[in-house]
This record gives structure tokens, C-alpha cells and sequence, in this order.
């Protein structure tokens, strides 16, 4: 009789064949002293309801020492930890993303329309009425006193007053100079502005000269483009961003000084690069469990994912049981919360490795192991499931076997995790059969913890 372990490392993508592994709404830690196992799975974070603005999603959000300020359909909210709102003022639009940024004393904000400013020592809000201005700005960020934002449909970007948001000069604008792709998002780093274009990246630094103070760093270009505008997220000291080479393949890079590294896989590039479209891609960062997590969403595929920075693995996120994409659009950090914001509606959730459900809405998690092949029949006599029981109301597991490498599989079998205090409950299935190609897929429904340390099956 041989043990065999079910659970890896891999992803599924070309083929079945090589690999079935997948891991939903699951992530992997690998323990450098492991006790019962080196690898643990978890389940990824739940959703706890903060605040609602209605039924509409939120546009923009951006805080500010113990206040976040939140535009929702035409207008702009201040709103506290209490989570109580305050009207601040209207903008002219009422859809589409926001970007903001502030300098200390000003909220700037574009939404490709117009510019904004409001003041937070004042509370006076006004559109930017500057003729130097460009109102079609669709992204901005912030760098030693002025405002930077990109003009839409060119290569451009402008710089407002030092900290003055609402004082422009047409003279004070440059030009991304390596190639001569539109800019779709400009953003700041390390104090230094990266102009992402559709297939480049640049790099400009700040002279400090009274005039225009930004020029471009020798040798710091990128011949990869931001393949979608909103999938830029800062991540461990670095920046990610769904990325796009010149030949149209897509991937997710982390930038490490100058140049980008990958970290999507072969098998998740495989299977995002037949989205039919990913420009619409949103990501966003947060911390929860000690992990480093950053999730990407594809809202026309309706398909999100989440990249374990430490573990350097990447999991499948869904919401409900029917498969849909993650609710979470985008998310900020305010006052030691991790807040995200509701694709479909006006929700604010905080997202926390201790909600069991997402907003009351169970959490299906699901992992599929890796191929058990031999020339000859293996017979399976036993598979037990190594996971912390008794903390639930009498959560689920089901086991469902696939004989044929990964490409179907048979009838679920559904076992007991315990009810709350009956942690000696064990997870064991028996009698599974023979064949030659063995994967197993295991489903966990119930709003309870998720640890599992592993799996294994006796096998003749």
C-alpha cells in the first residue's frame, strides 16, 4: 500500500492533461518549518459590510489621514470611520472611473470630462475653470507639490502650480518621448513619474526647476504597455500591472527598479490571453493573514484572480456558487482597514481573513489535485482531507473523482466538517475505485474557517 499526496502547486490552463490543479478562493502558504505540512491552504478573505452609497458602484475613492473622500454617481463624499457621509460637492459626470489625488491641503480630481479641486482646510469645492487646463485628463497622481495628469488620446501630460491644483499654465506640459504611443494612465512611484503607454513605459525624473521640473531618465523605457488602465495597483514596495508586449500577448509584471518581471504563469497567461477582452481589468493590493495579496479582475469575462506575493501562486476568486466574478472592483487602505468597493453596486466592504462569507453569502472553496498516473491500475481504497474541523455550523465537504486525467468527473460524494467543538471529525471517503489517471476535486460550502494541510490516498 502506497500514501500518495493529492495537493501541489500548479494551475490548470492549456490542458488538463498536463495539469488540473486549481485552487478557488484558496491560497497557498508555504511554511519554512512545517508541522503537519510544509504547504497550507486557507481560505482567501471574506467581505464585511461597511458602508453603502445605493445601488449604484462608486466611481473614485482616496483617503486622507482619518477621512476618505468617495465619489458616487455626481457627487463627492467625505466619510469617516463611522462610516458617515457628508456631501461635498457635484461633479458633472455620473459614470465612469475617478482618479484623485492631494497635495496636503487639495483633493484633485479628474473623471475625463473636467478637473475638480476640493479643499480640506476650507471645504470649498469647484470645478477647474483654468483655460490652460485639459478637461479630458483621465488619470492623475501627485509629486513634490503639483498635480500631474494625462491628456486623452496623446502622448502628453501636465503639471498644475506648485500646490495649487487650480492654477495651470499651457507651457507646463511634455510630451513621452521614446515612442509614440498614447499614455493610458500616468502614476508616481518612489517619487518618480512612470508614463504608461499602450505598448511603452517611461520613466521621468523631478530637476527641481522652477519652471517644468520633469524630465525623462536615460535608458529608463520599457518596450511593455499597460494593457488595461485600472489594473495598476502599488504592491510590496513595487508596482503591478496587467502588461502588453508588442506582439498583443498580455501578462502581469511587478516592476523591479526599471524593468518589469513577470509573475503570471504560462498556464494563466494561456488562459487570459483568450479573454476576448482584458482592457477592462481592474486590480487593487491589500495585506490580510501576514500575506501580500494582489487581485485582478476581468469584468467581460467575468473571472477574478489573486497573486499571493509571497508564495508567488495565483488563485481563482469567486462569488456565490454560480461562478461570478469577485465583487471587489478596487479597494484603498483607511485607518488600518482594507476597504473595497462593489463592482455592481454602491457597497464598501472590508475585507478581512476573518469574514467567513462575503456579505453574508457563503464562500465556496474548491481545490483539484494533481494527476495519480501509473502504467497499471491503481486501486484507491481510502482519501482522507486534512483540515481543521469543528468550527462551523456543520459545514460540507464533497469529494468528486475524475478517471479520466482531469476532464470529467463523477458523482459528488458529501461528508460532515463537524459542527462547532467537534474538532475529531474526520473528512474520509472510502472505496473509490480503479483507474489509471486519478484527480481529485474537493468543494468546501459553510460559513466557517478553511485549513487544510494536505490530502492523501492509500493506493494499491
Amino acid at each position: 500500500m502506497a500514501r500518495y499526496p493529492l495537493f501541489g502547486t500548479g494551475e490548470t490552463g492549456r490542458s488538463v492533461h498536463y495539469s488540473a490543479q486549481r485552487r478557488l478562493n484558496l491560497y497557498c502558504a508555504i511554511k519554512q518549518q512545517g508541522d503537519r505540512s510544509q504547504l497550507a491552504y486557507y481560505g482567501t478573505p471574506g467581505l464585511a459590510l461597511f458602508a453603502s452609497f445605493g445601488a449604484e458602484p462608486v466611481r473614485g475613492a482616496h483617503t486622507f489621514r482619518d477621512i476618505m473622500y468617495v465619489v458616487h454617481r455626481g457627487t463627492l463624499y467625505s466619510m469617516n470611520n463611522s462610516a458617515v457621509k457628508t456631501v461635498l460637492g457635484t461633479l458633472s459626470t455620473t459614470a465612469g472611473r475617478v482618479s484623485m489625488a492631494d497635495n496636503g491641503t487639495q483633493i484633485f480630481m479628474v473623471d475625463g470630462t473636467d478637473g475638480y479641486i476640493y479643499n480640506i482646510d476650507t471645504g470649498a469645492f469647484s470645478v477647474i475653470t483654468d483655460a490652460d487646463f485639459w478637461d479630458v485628463a483621465n488619470t492623475c497622481a501627485y509629486q513634490a507639490g503639483r498635480f500631474l495628469y494625462d491628456k486623452k488620446s496623446s502622448g502628453q501630460f501636465g503639471i498644475s502650480a506648485s500646490y495649487d491644483g487650480a492654477a495651470h499654465d499651457a507651457t507646463e506640459f511634455a510630451t513621452s518621448e521614446s515612442f509614440s504611443d498614447d499614455m493610458v494612465r500616468i502614476f508616481v512611484d518612489h517619487s518618480e513619474v512612470i508614463l504608461f503607454g499602450s505598448l511603452s513605459t517611461e520613466f521621468w525624473g523631478n530637476t527641481g526647476a522652477l519652471d517644468f521640473p520633469y524630465q525623462p531618465i536615460n535608458g529608463a523605457v520599457v518596450e511593455y504597455g499597460l494593457a488595461a488602465r485600472w489594473s495598476l495597483a502599488k504592491l510590496s514596495n513595487s508596482v503591478a500591472f496587467l502588461g502588453k508586449n508588442r506582439e498583443g500577448q498580455v501578462g502581469v509584471f511587478l516592476l523591479k527598479g526599471y524593468q518589469p518581471q513577470r509573475i503570471s504563469t504560462d498556464e494563466m497567461e494561456y488562459t487570459i490571453n483568450n479573454y476576448s477582452t482584458v482592457a477592462d481589468a481592474s486590480g487593487f493590493a491589500y495585506k490580510a493573514g501576514g500575506h501580500t495579496f494582489y487581485q485582478l479582475n476581468f469584468p467581460t469575462a467575468g473571472k477574478s484572480w489573486l497573486y499571493d506575493d509571497d508564495s508567488k501562486m495565483w488563485s481563482h476568486l469567486e462569488y456565490g456558487s454560480t461562478g461570478g466574478r469577485h465583487r471587489a472592483e478596487f479597494g484603498v487602505e483607511f485607518i488600518n482597514k482594507s476597504l473595497v468597493f462593489d463592482y455592481a453596486n454602491g457597497n464598501v466592504y472590508q475585507i478581512s481573513i476573518d469574514a467567513t462569507d462575503d456579505n453574508e453569502e457563503p464562500i465556496v472553496r474548491e481545490i483539484v489535485g494533481r494527476h495519480i498516473i501509473d502504467e497499471e491500475m491503481i486501486s484507491i481504497s481510502r482519501m482522507w482531507l486534512d483540515i481543521e474541523t469543528g468550527l462551523g455550523s456543520d459545514p460540507q465537504a464533497m469529494l468528486s473523482v475524475s478517471k479520466d486525467g482531469g476532464h470529467s468527473f463523477g458523482s459528488e460524494r458529501w461528508t460532515s466538517l463537524g459542527a462547532i467543538g467537534e474538532f475529531k471529525t474526520r473528512a474520509i471517503w472510502r472505496v473509490l475505485g480503479q483507474a489509471y489517471d486519478w484527480v481529485f476535486k474537493v468543494r468546501i460550502s459553510g460559513a466557517t474557517k478553511c485549513t487544510i494541510s494536505g490530502a492523501w490516498v492509500d493506493a494499491k
